[in-house]
């Protein structure tokens, strides 16, 4: 049961990185591009469907390696299995304000969807950062195993 619950961490980690990355580094650039009202449609489209996957994944992530790390004793799986589900509470409690706003009833509007989209940039690079440490923990204890 161990190595699978290491697998499923460790993937479930990739996954969440990757797609965390591809909207830092690609996705959420090009739409602060193409103008605040189609930014702010674009993002309303994005977010429902993304959320619920990245959630997922980083749930997976946290619930597996801390079953791994249980089962191993290993410390490791532990220290990378929260640094992916760290992002969980912060996004409810530090990005939730944020994505209220931008997904609320009544679109922002040009100034304040702008500045806005900005915020929300700069703390995606922290689910960035986050999610990419804790996969660099896995892999890395996953080799050295």
């Amino acid at each position: 049961m161990e190595p699978i619950l290491k697998l499923v961490a460790t993937i479930g980690a990739a996954l969440f990185a990757g797609g965390a990355l591809y909207i830092s580094v690609v996705e959420h650039p090009a739409r602060l591009r193409i103008g605040p009202a189609a930014a702010i449609a674009e993002f309303r489209a994005m977010y429902p469907r993304a959320a619920p996957w990245q959630a997922s994944a980083a749930a997976l992530t946290l619930l597996a390696g801390l079953a791994a790390a249980w089962l191993a004793r290993d410390v490791m799986w532990a220290l990378g299995a929260l640094a992916v589900g760290s992002v969980i509470p912060f996004t409810l409690t530090v990005m939730r304000p944020t994505n209220h706003r931008l997904l609320g009833p009544t679109p922002p509007r040009d100034a304040e969807a702008l500045a806005l989209l900005e915020r929300w940039g700069r703390l995606h690079w922290v689910r960035s950062v986050l999610s990419s440490l804790g996969l660099v923990v896995l892999l890395a204890r996953a080799m050295l195993s």
